[in-house]
């Protein structure tokens, strides 16, 4: 069904968590590619020895450059791109199999429904905390408790997992580059997409993975994202969520976003982001 890349950087209890969710809660087999950015907690030997698909650098090449390199061995029709920090409920790949048989064409970004244990004001989780980290984690639970879990649909599908078509992944050219090591590269891509004519970005509230939460951003020495942001496409991210996306709507009978128009709140919102730009 789908070539799930995964990168890792030196998170192995937490590799094996979502590895072995993979494997026993999909419903479908799928094509796992890792990339292993250093792997010298033990990572790397641990692919290996699993047989588990893989590409590695010998230091943290950061989440861009991971994904694209994970992402020329996919032979999938679709890409799934998934942290290393996440935990697949059952049935979480046929939620999204179900959905991209209502699609009106092979353009379009759906994303999975993360369970976080630590509210943080984002209108398209669900929150409970089944622990914080691989020690305390309780899989059994989570795993009982994920139907009554389950939400209605929602628009604004950018972070992982996400799913696309593998054509259109290499049509846009992947994640870019120059938001290594990663932060707004997700918004970006969705960005890029939508510049591409996507219109289709379907949050699915059936399929659902359990995030732990900032397990490999948390080390890094983040780029400023949200400035490149700004300064590539000439709009905040925060502009283009709530007015291009819609992050967090729910979803009515049709599937598309329509094109908004510049008028209003959404003029004035454009006008500070050329003015922020302008003085960056």
């Amino acid at each position: 069904m789908f070539s799930i890349i995964i990168p890792t950087w030196n998170n192995l209890p937490y590799l094996q968590c979502v590895v072995q969710s993979l494997r026993q809660n999909s419903t479908h087999e799928h094509q796992i590619i890792v990339h292993v950015n250093d792997g010298s907690d033990g990572t790397l030997a641990w692919v290996r020895e699993q047989g588990i698909e893989h590409t590695a650098s010998p230091a943290n090449i950061g989440i861009c450059h991971a994904v694209n390199i994970a992402a020329a061995r996919a032979t999938r029709e679709y890409v799934v791109y998934m942290n290393d920090d996440m935990y697949c409920c059952p049935g979480w790949d046929a939620a999204l199999a179900r959905r991209i048989e209502q699609m009106p064409s092979d353009l379009f970004l759906l994303s999975g429904t993360m369970i976080e244990p630590v509210d943080t004001g984002n209108p398209c989780v669900v929150v409970k905390d089944f622990g914080r980290d691989a020690d305390a984690f309780r899989a059994a639970d989570l795993v009982a408790a994920a139907p009554q879990l389950v939400r209605a649909d929602w628009r604004g599908a950018t972070w992982p997992p996400t799913l696309v078509h593998r054509d259109w992944w290499h049509k846009v050219g992947g994640y870019s580059s120059e938001l290594s090591p990663g932060m707004s590269s997700d918004n970006d891509f969705s960005m890029k997409l939508w510049d591409a004519g996507c219109r289709v970005f379907l949050g699915v509230g059936d399929s659902l993975v359990y995030h732990f939460q900032q397990k490999s951003t948390g080390k890094i020495v983040k780029n400023d994202g949200r400035r490149q942001f700004l300064n590539k496409w000439g709009m905040t991210q925060a502009t283009f969520d709530r007015y291009y996306l819609r992050r967090g709507q729910p979803v009515d009978q049709r599937l598309e976003v329509a094109e908004p128009e510049q008028t209003g709140r959404l003029k004035r919102a454009l006008l500070k982001s050329r003015i922020k730009r302008a003085f960056s």
